[in-house]
């Protein structure tokens, strides 16, 4: 077991893309953690989805030994955190487990905007910042400016900032020093009670549910019996140990250490991200406090294209609720679709990433609604709701209010840029707050905006008007009244709920329009008329037909008189109109995505 004033607990945070993976891997092949024959690059992005897209989805932690200049040996818990706005609930977590933090800058695009929102999240945890500014060995890189930008934004000291290059091991060495230094060791005592904090888990298929754990106080070993006071339950421990990445057993893990700890948990509902490990003899310690737990921001329905895998994707969701516990789900139902699952994210690229883990590691084919956010009303009978979905409204006559989500939107741009993101921002009903200005050439614009706005195409349009250069962060702020209503989208007068969404009046006419052109274009014709509309309450507001198949009945009808087509035209045209009242549109699965995906091009 490690003494505690020998032990560092410590996070890596940056926005994303600025080299914190890479910077883990020579922390691993300095500390000698990983051998030359099994590194490759971003070994802690293990998940194929995160090698794919090259960011980091799951907060992800390694043990290293390190002797330091000093002459002592050093353990190191690294955690390796995303960088992505739609996981800041996994930065969170993880640095509830350490003392310090990494903020590491990269020298040539500078501080941006998630940068700044994660360090506050450091700030407000109490941790030791050292400020590391990255890529100085490319040819554009700044590293003076961005200095100077870290001390504007974020008040650590510019002379502070460690110049390094991830890529090629320069100045490496020296962070691994200052982390030994400025970072304080543990508090908690190891004759103390047992007190544990749970920051991550997974399912394993053979060994059940792995936990991720910080002792806070106390010392685990093998064979001790524990108890979670979050769910009640109490467990032997069968096996725990480091993690330097893969699990490495061992005999205990002490105050300040950093594990994994297997306890035989079949079920995955008994472990909850958060709670405290306790011992289940002698004196018990209090619980920790946990994590204050994300609340989903984005809404969508997840339809299984073969209604017989409904169960399949109930169980996949469980077993991705033990990893991510920061996305909600409950089943529901689609005259359309029908039986699925409205799932609540934390954001679209969080809602992206478990449906393709969905359809990659648990092989099913999902159909998603369109994404919505939660909106309050109030009906004309006094009463408050939440609506997490159009199908949960009532009648449009009944609503006397809608209320909808207002976020604080952080925008960082170069100078050139701003006219063209602040037209952007307005464009979507955005309210100009602010400018921060950060750097010479780069400013943070402020403005509240309805997370209806920018949960969709806001962060790919930001990229284009900018040039790549623009980053964005956002934070809930309040409920405001907004002038909405609810699209209903008609085929053949029937309303198709999963096509349905809250719109602002004034860009309803355009939505509906879209959607109804792209059905026009997937729904393959019938053998009669079919009218696509799209309607607020009883008003119509846009409408297309698609043309009945027409077959040529006269073709065999040589001259002779007129009166034999027409007694033919005739009677083609009652069986068409008998069609018409028992015919029912099949409307495609291709025809749901086209427009679920494609209606907000």
């Amino acid at each position: 077991m490690t003494p505690p004033d020998r032990i560092r607990n410590f996070c890596i945070i940056a926005h994303i893309d600025h080299g914190k993976s890479t910077l883990a891997d020579r922390f691993m092949e300095i500390t000698g953690t990983v051998s030359k024959r099994e590194m490759t690059e971003q070994i802690l992005d293990d998940m194929e989805l995160e090698r794919e897209r090259g960011i980091t989805i799951k907060a992800r932690a390694v043990s290293m030994d390190y002797q330091a200049e000093d002459g002592n040996r050093y353990l190191l818990n690294l955690i390796d955190t995303p960088g992505h706005v739609d996981f800041s609930y996994e930065v969170e977590k993880s640095l509830q487990a350490c003392e310090g933090a990494i903020l590491l800058v990269d020298a040539s695009q500078g501080v941006e905007a998630q940068t700044v929102a994660n360090a506050h999240l450091a700030d407000v945890a109490g941790l030791e910042m050292i400020p590391v500014l990255n890529k100085v060995d490319l040819q554009h890189a700044d590293p003076d400016e961005a200095a100077m930008e870290i001390e504007n934004s974020v008040c650590l000291p510019a002379e502070e900032a460690l110049h390094c290059s991830a890529k090629t091991g320069k100045g490496v060495v020296e962070i691994l020093e200052s982390v030994v230094r400025r970072i304080p060791p543990p508090k908690g005592d190891p004759k103390a009670p047992l007190q544990a904090l749970i920051f991550d888990s997974y399912f394993d298929d053979y060994r059940g549910v792995v936990i991720y754990c910080r002792i806070v106080s106390g010392t685990l070993r093998k064979r001790d019996r524990i108890h979670m006071p979050g769910t009640g339950s109490g467990y032997e421990v069968l096996e725990l140990g480091r993690l330097k990445p893969r699990m490495v057993p061992g005999a205990e893990l002490g105050a300040g250490e950093v594990g994994y700890v297997i306890c035989n948990i079949k079920r995955l509902k008994d472990v909850v991200v958060g709670d405290t490990i306790l011992s289940e003899k002698g004196e018990r310690a209090q619980p920790l406090p946990g994590f204050r737990h994300p609340k989903p921001v984005v809404f969508c329905g997840l339809y299984p294209t073969n209604p017989g895998d409904f169960d399949a994707l109930r169980k996949s969701l469980d077993k991705l609720a033990l990893n991510d516990s920061s996305f909600t789900y409950e089943p529901e139902s689609s005259d359309a679709l029908g039986f699925g699952i409205r799932a609540g994210f934390l954001g679209l690229l969080h809602m992206n990433i478990i449906q393709e883990r969905l359809e990659r590691e648990e092989n099913l084919d999902l159909v998603q609604t369109a994404p919505t956010v939660v909106y309050r009303i109030r009906t004309k009978a006094g009463a408050e709701k939440e609506i997490h979905s159009p199908s949960e409204l009532p009648d449009f006559g009944d609503i006397e209010s809608f209320m909808e989500p207002i976020v604080k939107l952080s925008i960082m741009v170069p100078n050139e840029a701003i006219g063209a993101v602040m037209r952007l921002a307005t464009e979507r009903r955005g309210r100009y707050v602010t400018t921060e200005v950060i750097g010479h050439n780069r400013q943070m614009l402020h403005f509240e905006i309805p997370l209806a706005e920018i949960i969709y195409d806001f962060h790919d349009k930001l990229k284009s008007v900018t040039r790549g250069y623009g980053t964005m962060d956002y934070e809930f702020l309040e409920y405001r009244p907004g002038d909405l209503v609810p699209l209903r989208i008609l085929v053949n007068g029937n309303e198709v709920d999963a096509l349905c969404t809250i719109v602002h009046r004034d860009d309803a006419e355009r939505r509906g329009r879209k959607i109804i052109e792209q059905l026009r274009r997937e729904i393959p014709r019938h053998l009669f008329q079919i009218p696509l509309q799209a309607a607020i309450g009883g008003k119509i507001v846009a409408r297309e037909n698609i043309r009945a198949l027409a077959k040529n009945v006269t073709a065999k009808c040589y001259g002779g008189d007129i009166s034999r087509k027409r007694k033919l035209w005739e009677k083609q045209k009652a069986g068409k109109k008998r069609m018409k009242m028992v015919g029912n549109v099949e409307i495609p699965q291709k025809a749901f995505l086209a427009v679920l995906r494609g209606g907000e091009d």
